[in-house]
């Protein structure tokens, strides 16, 4: 079974290691508790304990079932939880899942797909024996403020990469890479919103709802988890429409660019329609055509022809086309 650790706490300390199969009974006063953490569990792995702590058979099932939103059910006396964990693979927000039984006197995690183990957190807890012995809502309190606390490095990684993103943008025009490197962060961020949103929700109804097994003064530390999940949305919303202006402005830059070459181009035509025209119409066959016989009839022309291109070009480079 893929237990990493299960322990039965007393008063805040550690008493003595729990085995999976073992029913441990606990006074009602909280201040004793069995919290056993699982990862990546089968079927059989939780089902094992679903008799043992009177485990909901849909709560079970949830608990099984990778990629489900964040949510809080109530089962009589219990609470099941599910939390979103995310953290950056390679350029890429990666998503994992935390189910949470809470009773009384049990704290069970499911972590599913998730790289951060819970075995600092309990140590950190483990070292704060006055909060721990507060009892498990306390303690579901450190795993959703632990789960939220990582959305942040991931969050802050990818405001770098935009901040990046958009001084680039400013000294010169995105390439197709970099286009579809943004409209590929606009999707991860706009899923990553879709998980915070439920997230806000949880962090909510703890907060401010009478709930089992939630003490009323534990509902203070909800709140503060609350507050890390709304910096978070607030930073993702940030950096979505960041984004959106990076894109704008360089398509933006882009029409600029191509305006000023337009009408560069039509300014060298007018004035290049000059010379075109004279030499056509010197080009027909025609007898009688002004100054054909004289000396000084082609300078003329050519000097004609100069003066012109000449007033155009400085027309048009006083006015900007050049």
């Amino acid at each position: 079974m893929p237990v990493i650790a299960a322990y039965l706490y007393r008063h805040g300390r550690r008493v003595r290691e729990v085995d999976i199969g073992e029913r441990v009974d606990c006074p009602t006063d909280r201040s004793e508790f069995v919290w056993i953490g699982l990862s990546d569990p089968c079927a059989e792995d939780v089902m094992a304990l679903q008799a043992l702590y009177n485990l909901h058979p849909l709560a079970v099932e949830d608990s099984l079932k990778d990629g489900q939103l964040p949510k809080v059910d109530i089962y009589g006396d219990q609470l099941f939880l599910i939390a979103r964990t995310a953290q950056l693979d390679d350029g890429v927000i990666a998503y994992g899942q935390t189910a949470v039984f809470l009773g009384h006197s049990h704290i069970i995690t499911v972590r599913q797909g998730s790289t951060r183990s819970h075995l600092p957190l309990r140590k950190h807890l483990e070292e704060s024996p006055d909060l721990l012995g507060q009892g498990t809502d306390y303690v579901l309190h450190a795993v959703l403020d632990f789960i939220v606390d990582g959305y942040i490095p991931l969050v802050e990684s990818l405001e770098e990469e935009v901040s990046a993103m958009e001084q680039h943008t400013l000294d010169a025009f995105l390439g197709r890479t970099e286009i579809a490197r943004i409209f590929t962060l606009r999707r991860q961020l706009t899923r990553f919103g879709h998980i915070l949103i439920p997230m806000e929700e949880v962090a909510r109804k703890l907060a401010q709802t009478n709930l089992p097994c939630i003490d009323a003064e534990a509902r203070h530390y909800f709140g503060d988890v609350l507050d890390h999940v709304r910096r978070v949305e607030t930073m993702n919303t940030g950096l979505r429409e960041v984004l959106t202006s990076v894109f704008e402005f360089s398509n933006l830059m882009e029409q600029q660019r191509t305006g000023a070459i337009t009408r560069q181009l039509a300014a060298w035509a007018a004035i290049l329609a000059v010379p075109t025209a004279l030499a056509g119409i010197y080009g027909m066959n025609f007898e009688h055509m002004p100054e054909l016989h004289s000396v000084y009839g082609y300078p003329a022309v050519m000097s004609v022809i100069a003066v012109i291109c000449l007033t155009l070009y400085r027309r048009f480079r006083k006015t900007g086309w050049l």
